[in-house]
């Protein structure tokens, strides 16, 4: 008697096709479309190479000792890699000073900046008001005008604001906001572009939130700092990023209006570094990977809302 076969297992057909729906097929790569992709990875690895390899330089060149910098300043990898540098930037001068002045100004610069352009943005989006568009037009027409013309009126009138640092009631007799950080701060504590910035996004959100917002009761401040303020983070996160780099990179204007040494910036504390006679490349590549930490560092937290912006304005 022979013993009982098992069946063979039986593979489940295949579903029929749904009448109308698509088949997705992929169809292999043409040679001009395999010839496309090489060109943009190409492409992209060059621009990304010559992007970073400046700031791998300038931290290899930051690391060696004086004598190495001159004679092998194209070797990306020191011989006898050292922080010297670094501890004379500490050591031989005020860096650290220089750092926290430019600190202040920055932060300070960001923060008057992001609360009186977007004070000023909201009332030009959502208020309704004789010659608003008249005042609009005026930020417009500012944002056009080389800041480098407006230099030396935005000094004579530092300088002789009344009854600040000195001076009497007509601006005579001191040195008004000259040597303060008010002198940096207050001519770009509401800049155009900040205003022309947030003016366009708040007139992105609805105006019936703030039409219930009134209905309540609430008074108008309210309605900015509660309602609209925490639906623009995006929008003030790219500008805080925006106007945080252009404080921490100011040279020209904290040069003229800060020409007391402990008042002096990062950036004009670097160029004492370069003068007629010598050139001190360690202490000076050595401070310029110092500064570019702090951008570097704001860029990194305040990114996930800037790609969020971008989505936004996308979507609109």
């Amino acid at each position: 008697m022979s013993a009982p076969t098992t069946p063979a297992p039986t593979r489940p057909l295949p579903a029929p096709p749904v009448p109308g729906a698509a088949v997705l097929t992929t169809r292999p790569l043409t040679a001009r479309a395999v010839l496309g992709r090489s060109v943009w990875t190409l492409a992209v690895v060059l621009i990304s190479l010559t992007t970073v390899m400046p700031l791998i330089w300038t931290l290899s060149t930051s690391l060696k000792p004086e004598g190495e910098i001159l004679s092998s300043y194209l070797q990306f990898v020191p011989d006898n890699p050292t922080l010297a540098n670094y501890v004379t930037l500490f050591t031989d001068g005020p860096f650290g000073r220089y750092l926290a002045n430019s600190a202040i100004i920055a932060l300070g610069g960001t923060v008057t900046n992001l609360f009186f352009g977007g004070l000023a943005g909201y009332a030009l989006a959502k208020l309704t008001f004789r010659g608003r568009g008249v005042v609009f037009s005026l930020f417009l027409g500012s944002m056009m005008v080389p800041a480098i013309i407006t230099m030396v009126p935005t000094f004579l009138v530092l300088r002789r604001f009344p009854l600040v640092g000195g001076n009497d009631l007509f601006g005579e007799g001191g040195a008004g906001f000259i040597n303060s950080y008010g002198a940096v701060l207050i001519p770009f504590a509401a800049g155009p572009f900040a205003v022309f910035f947030m003016r366009q996004f708040f007139q992105a959100l609805p105006d019936e939130l703030g039409d219930a917002a009134r209905i309540d009761g609430a008074s108008e401040f309210r309605i900015f700092w509660n309602v609209y303020l925490p639906l623009a983070r995006a929008g003030l996160a790219v500008l805080g990023v925006l106007t945080f780099q252009a404080g921490w990179n100011s040279f020209l204007w904290p040069l003229i209006a800060l020409n007391d040494p402990e008042m002096l910036t990062v950036q004009v504390g670097l160029a004492g570094y370069v003068n007629e006679y010598q050139t001190e490349y360690g202490p000076l590549l050595a401070g310029t990977i110092l500064a570019s930490l702090p951008v570097l560092l704001v860029f990194v937290f305040a990114q996930r809302y800037i790609i969020e912006n971008f989505a936004h304005s996308g979507t609109k």
